[in-house]
């Protein structure tokens, strides 16, 4: 039977910031992880 395990990584995305700095000024939320800088994964072992 698969059991499915959830572990929590920085986000790739802004490095586990929750934001990214925008190129002519000011940050926008990370669209990746909804500005939480984590990422989770879901194992199935």
């Amino acid at each position: 039977m698969a059991r499915m395990t959830n572990s929590t990584k920085s986000c790739v995305y802004c490095q586990g910031k929750g934001y990214f700095q925008l190129l002519l000024g000011g940050s926008e939320t990370c669209p990746c992880c909804s500005g939480s800088g984590k990422k989770a994964d879901k194992h199935v072992s």
